[in-house]
């Protein structure tokens, strides 16, 4: 299985989980398991649907939105990283 690795900032929602096995032949069918598990990260992750802008999404040290974003296919065995954008002043 895949699997994802959950920043420090959503592991509340994750029940303290830094990473979690998914399944899923994308990104997104990975991202629609992990949500599938732990329903309270959908709103932190996604807006009408869609990856919000200042959620990055990584396959190894691939940015998804170099590739074909949330279509990206992924391997059984990937691993996904997820780091939220941090803005600072």
């Amino acid at each position: 299985m895949a699997s994802i690795k959950i920043p420090t900032p959503l592991r509340v929602y994750t029940d303290n989980e830094a990473q979690v096995s998914v399944s899923g032949a994308t990104v997104g069918d990975a991202l629609s398991d992990l949500v599938g598990q732990y329903p309270d990260l959908k709103q932190h992750l996604f807006q009408d649907d869609k990856l919000r802008s200042f959620v990055n999404v990584f396959i190894d040290d691939e940015d998804i939105r170099f590739l074909d974003g949330t279509d990206t296919e992924i391997e059984a065995d990937a691993s996904l990283r997820i780091i939220p954008s941090i803005a600072g002043g």
